[in-house]
């Protein structure tokens, strides 16, 4: 398909991925199904879009420049499956694409200055979602994929694990984008739990837990935690109080999520 011309504009933080070959692969990994419900988040110049519509059955598109409203439709409006939103996706309600029994696939090429915010505004529509691709910052995937004692290891980890499966895919050089960032890029799968029933308490002392205690990274747990639990508590858990926060796993911080849930209802 012909592009269209358009200036990149900083303020949307536009970086269009133009590379064929990156954008090659990220279609097979994506391995999208003819049955499948597609979302992307930012579809910008269509570079991605024009080699994902025509394999689902359902293809929606959030943008929020909405100087790219017109060539987009220009450019897609002939498939059947094409829906244009515009719109902030940090506010967009995803729920509403939803269809029954079939769950969203979200893909995206993320506007680096607002991906933590977007992602935690899209873990909130988990139920709805059976996947998400994601083009990233390679800083901000190396932290979503982190392992424990590793040093990107923190509160953004731990949160995106404890409501996805994150997979680290691909690499991706500032080359391929028009223009190039100054930072390296990677691409990330997240796969949400749908198995959790937690409650909505359980994750705000989960989120209260973790940034406690990685605002004072270099504390013992025992330390950083002391105004929320006391030390013998955190024992009684199994956990020793004396490690550091990226010493524990995301499990040991759901046992001192729960117990300060069951302290609170106790009160």
């Amino acid at each position: 398909m012909k592009p269209f011309n358009h200036q990149p504009r900083k303020r949307f933080g536009q970086h269009f991925l133009t590379d064929p070959s990156i954008i090659n692969e990220l279609v097979m990994l994506i391995d999208a199904k003819p049955e499948d419900h597609l979302v992307e988040i930012g579809p910008g110049l269509g570079a991605l879009t024009e080699h994902l519509i025509g394999t689902s059955e359902r293809y929606e598109a959030v943008e929020l420049d909405r100087d790219l409203m017109t060539p987009l439709n220009q450019k897609f409006s002939h498939f059947k499956q094409w829906h244009l939103h515009s719109g902030d996706a940090l506010n967009f309600d995803f729920s509403a694409l939803a269809q029954p029994q079939k769950l969203l696939r979200v893909v995206g090429n993320l506007p680096y200055n607002i991906s933590t915010p977007l992602l935690f505004h899209l873990f909130s529509f988990k139920a709805v979602i059976q996947d998400m691709y994601f083009m990233l910052q390679k800083e901000v995937v190396d932290r979503l994929t982190a392992q424990p004692n590793d040093t990107n290891y923190g509160r953004l980890t731990l949160m995106t694990q404890y409501h996805c499966t994150a997979e680290f895919l691909l690499h991706v050089p500032a080359a391929a984008f028009s223009p190039p960032p100054k930072v390296e890029s990677a691409i990330v799968k997240l796969t949400p739990h749908q198995h959790h029933n937690h409650t909505l308490t359980l994750q705000k002392n989960l989120s209260l837990i973790v940034g406690s205690a990685f605002n004072q990274r270099r504390k013992t747990i025992a330390n950083g935690l002391k105004s929320l639990l006391h030390f013998s508590v955190i024992k009684s858990l199994g956990i020793n109080p004396t490690l550091r926060p990226q010493q524990l796993s995301l499990s040991d911080y759901l046992k001192l999520a729960h117990c300060l849930n069951e302290i609170s209802e106790d009160k």
